[in-house]
């Protein structure tokens, strides 16, 4: 937000370290950085701690932020014995008649590729106008949020004519055999047939992965390629590695296999991902119940994450963390989606849906009930729950979650048929 999308004299939002769901939502728009180094210099707490905050952002993972104390003269006194990063950002309370003067020395020691950002504490439209005519990049007015200068920052170095960027979805069970597996392929297909939108779905299990199994595929190559020659990687690379499932869903199998150890460097899958988000508007990662360094960095990276858990004890402590967790790894992101699996097995004592969610203080995206025939009859034909039967309660609560996930629309509880008819019933027992 700079000095001409507002009144002058009116102030942007604080950022109070707590994001609403209007900074949520203009978060999600905002693309990730390119390899760049940023300084920045501050004058005071409140701008010090937007970009502590900011350093913490996934969008930010390839950047390199160094903050310093001090303003305008601060900065040029270092950089007239070093070179100048890629940008520099600088606040200053400067009077607007000053300011320029201000950044002369400033101006003086700067490289001619780096950028210049000024966060200021006038809101004035002829400064600002001054400012952009002697070739400072932006100029944003205090107090601002970590949205407005992470978007700021992303408008002068990520190119607007570049293809939009792959939206990436990352299913994780909260312990094992709670079907994450079964859900990520199902909501796969479903969103590259519902939306007709070009879909992959990488198996990240390389030793126990099921999704050929699932899909009924035998690829001679897949993810394990990828993974372990990255020196060969890009979209050509990649091309060969896909296998047709249909005609917009693409899959990149697992291997399936014990005849190496599957041991990654928590970046192993990073380069793997980039690519995918340039390849397919959308990639599901189906990611194996595990807590390395590399399902860490995947589970940071992914535009959404869902995890999937059964209605008992063990679920609800594992849900619990991995929610604490993904908070610390994406304290700028909307919280995980949650689906609550295989519930109301005859005999088997379970937590109720409303006693699971209560202390996780969120509501469950999807509740799927425990349907052993259909289920089953999928998996054994390597086929998805809507071809075996695209009228049932669980494929539409598939095509709801597809929604959810992609962005598009919201799950209604109040609606009488799908998820809202399967919530009802567990409500009468």
């Amino acid at each position: 937000m700079n000095a001409i999308d507002y009144e002058i004299g009116s102030a942007g939002p604080e950022d109070d370290g707590e994001p609403d769901q209007r900074v949520l939502g203009d978060m999600e728009q905002i693309r990730p950085l390119p390899r760049i180094s940023i300084h920045a210099f501050c004058e005071t707490d409140a701008v010090s701690r937007v970009m502590d905050r900011m350093a913490e952002d996934r969008r930010m993972s390839k950047v390199s932020l160094r903050i310093n104390g001090g303003g305008i003269a601060a900065a040029a006194r270092m950089f007239s014995q070093i070179p100048t990063p890629n940008l520099i950002i600088v606040e200053t309370t400067a009077s607007p008649h000053n300011l320029l003067d201000e950044l002369s020395p400033l101006a003086e020691v700067c490289d001619p590729a780096t950028k210049v950002i000024v966060i200021g504490h006038h809101n004035d439209i002829n400064l600002y106008r001054e400012l952009i005519r002697n070739g400072i990049s932006e100029y944003l007015v205090a107090p601002v949020s970590m949205a407005d200068v992470l978007r700021t920052v992303s408008g002068i170095f990520v190119d607007p004519q570049a293809e939009p960027l792959g939206r990436s979805i990352a299913f994780i069970g909260a312990k094992g055999g709670v079907g994450s597996s079964t859900i990520a392929h199902n909501c796969a297909f479903m969103i590259s047939h519902l939306f007709d939108s070009e879909t992959v779905l990488a198996d990240l299990d390389l030793p126990y992965g099921t999704a050929n199994i699932d899909f009924d595929q035998d690829p001679a190559q897949g993810i394990a390629e990828a993974v372990f020659t990255p020196e060969r990687l890009d979209e050509v690379f990649l091309d060969r590695l896909l296998n047709k499932c249909s005609d917009k869903l693409s899959l990149l199998a697992a291997p399936s296999l014990l005849d190496r150890a599957y041991d990654f460097s928590g970046d192993a899958f990073l380069p793997l991902l980039e690519i995918l988000q340039r390849t397919a508007p959308v990639t599901v990662l189906d990611v194996p119940h595990v807590w390395t360094d590399w399902a860490r960095s995947v589970l940071s990276s992914a535009d959404e994450v869902v995890i999937t858990a059964m209605p008992d004890l063990a679920n609800l402590r594992n849900t619990k963390n991995l929610l604490d967790a993904l908070k610390k790894l994406r304290p700028h992101d909307k919280a995980p989606h949650l689906i609550l699996n295989q519930v109301g097995m005859v005999k088997r004592p379970e937590i109720a849906p409303a006693d699971f969610c209560e202390p996780l203080e969120m509501e469950a995206a999807a509740i799927i009930p425990l349907n052993v025939q259909l289920f089953g009859d999928a998996a054994n034909s390597g086929r998805m729950i809507s071809e075996i039967d695209g009228k049932s309660p669980v494929a539409e609560t598939f095509s709801q979650i597809a929604h959810l996930v992609t962005g598009r629309a919201t799950i209604k509880k109040e609606k009488k048929g799908g998820l809202g008819k399967v919530l009802g019933m567990l409500g009468r027992k």
